[in-house]
């Protein structure tokens, strides 16, 4: 085809087949794009470095929480946690000693200003919460067949491996390093679940077993502090 009707075919009008093959390939685009989309766990900046944190310096360990309770911060995960009842939590713990500090028998909470006490939601909680079972037999629009997603009890393999990655699981904290992952607080039936709560934190124990000084935060110091973005 010489330049003039190469030219005469970009003017022509697509016919109404074309657009509905060309919509339907960049909504497929789309999402493909959003089912590719993976979980990543934010790097964790020594403890003392969020506002909402407490320092133990005679026993060289920080605790520090920042909750994902905006949109932008909970845009990392796939799964709208805040629409299913539940608020993520960041929690880093840093220990600046010369020897691990022991996280199996730690308890962490959440006490509301009207004193509700929060605990840590499990992987079964969550999946419990985000299962769906009622199935849809709407059929595909599309005249290009969807990838079918693996589900394990309501929940798609992508969403199950999201909450494993995410969850805190450490049972120690190295010498000089810290330890990170995401708490998982049920608050949907508290409209303010932040205002005037305290984080609290105890069974952490030291190389000799004995138990640390336990951790209270304020979540004022996370409320009243400037907006900082972090990696």
């Amino acid at each position: 085809m010489d330049a003039a009707g190469l030219q005469k075919s970009f003017r022509e009008p697509l016919s109404g087949a074309h657009i509905s093959v060309v919509l339907a390939f960049v909504l497929f685009c789309g999402l493909s794009a959003i089912a590719a989309k993976q979980f990543v766990m934010p790097t964790a900046q020594p403890a003392r470095s969020y506002p909402a944190h407490d320092d133990h310096p005679s026993e060289k360990v920080a605790v520090a929480v920042d909750p994902y309770d905006l949109e932008d911060k909970a845009s990392i995960f796939s799964v709208n946690f805040r629409n299913n009842g539940y608020m993520p939590v960041f929690f880093v713990i840093t220990n600046d000693g010369d020897q691990p500090v022991s996280l199996v028998g730690m308890k962490a909470e959440l006490n509301t200003k009207d004193r509700s006490k929060l605990f840590p939601a499990t992987i079964d909680d969550l999946l419990r919460r985000l299962s769906h079972p009622s199935r849809s037999d709407t059929p595909n629009p599309l005249p290009i067949p969807l990838p079918k997603r693996e589900v394990k009890g309501g929940v798609s393999r992508k969403t199950w491996d999201e909450i494993e990655q995410a969850q805190f699981g450490a049972e120690a904290v190295e010498p000089h390093s810290s330890a990170r992952g995401f708490l998982f607080f049920d608050i949907e039936d508290i409209s303010n679940p932040l205002a005037g709560a305290n984080f609290y934190l105890t069974g952490v124990r030291d190389a000799k077993g004995n138990e640390l000084m336990y951790f209270e935060i304020p979540m004022e110091k996370y409320l009243s502090a400037p907006e900082v973005k972090r990696p």
